[in-house]
């Protein structure tokens, strides 16, 4: 991977292809590896930039604790550094918050916007306490619990359960709580939809255990110009689980 000095921490990246700019964010708690399996079918249509959000993969983390807005600004200093003015920037679950926040702060920069697994709506009280509670569990006993609880709600998918597993595993603790926090304080993005003017593609598996598939159909009713694309059977990662269906509905951002 590439890697370039922004905000004061290190954000590495991948790119690959050619075509319309293409920036993929990937979920909570994971890195840029878990889109390996779609990028093949992307790089013909698309230039994309695959970066780890900051903290995850070979990205570093700051001291302070991030917020959306933070990770949001990594991305635009990351396209700053490439030359990009503007790009199409589709987000897996907590990718989507940063992806949401990217279009609020950039509205200029945004020529596309996807939402994978993901929603717009803030957290509920109870959950915003969970996350913080999760957050303090990794400070005190590090990672295992939150790895050995998600795995299995990531997808049915048991060879993909292993990826999710490995790929949890290897993130660092800092990088857990920092996100945990960030996904508690996040504003509700409804808002954003009405000011939407760039095609938006929402994919959501209709098994997803995570994030219901209900957040995706009510981001439908808010904006009826959406391509929503819902996959029979597929958990919360729809990139791995069903990558044709995927690369297909991502196409329509090109």
């Amino acid at each position: 991977m590439e890697k370039v000095n922004v905000n004061g921490i290190q954000l590495a990246y991948d790119r690959r292809g050619k075509g319309t700019p293409l920036v993929l964010l990937h979920g909570y708690p994971l890195d840029h590896h878990l889109w390996d399996d779609v990028l093949p079918l992307l790089e013909d249509t698309f230039d994309v930039i695959v970066p780890d959000l900051r903290g995850f993969g070979e990205s570093t983390i700051a001291d302070s604790s991030p917020t959306m807005d933070d990770y949001a600004s990594d991305i635009a200093g990351l396209l700053d550094y490439l030359g990009i003015q503007k790009t199409a920037i589709v987000g897996h679950s907590m990718g989507g918050y940063v992806a949401l926040a990217f279009a609020r702060l950039y509205p200029g920069r945004v020529r596309g916007l996807g939402l994978v697994s993901s929603q717009v709506l803030a957290d509920p009280p109870d959950r915003k306490e969970g996350r913080y509670k999760s957050a303090t569990d990794v400070a005190e006993n590090g990672i295992a619990s939150v790895v050995a609880t998600m795995t299995p709600k990531f997808t049915a998918d048991e060879k993909l359960q292993s990826f999710a597993r490995a790929s949890m595993a290897r993130q660092q603790p800092a990088a857990y709580i920092g996100a945990l926090k960030a996904m508690a304080e996040r504003i509700d993005s409804t808002p954003l939809l009405s000011s939407l003017k760039v095609p938006v593609v929402i994919i959501h598996g209709d098994s997803d255990a995570l994030i219901p598939v209900d957040r995706a159909r009510e981001v439908k009713v808010a904006l009826p110009q959406a391509h929503l694309v819902e996959i029979s059977g597929t958990g919360h990662m729809p990139m791995m689980e069903a990558r044709e269906k995927t690369a297909e509905a991502l196409k329509h951002l090109a």
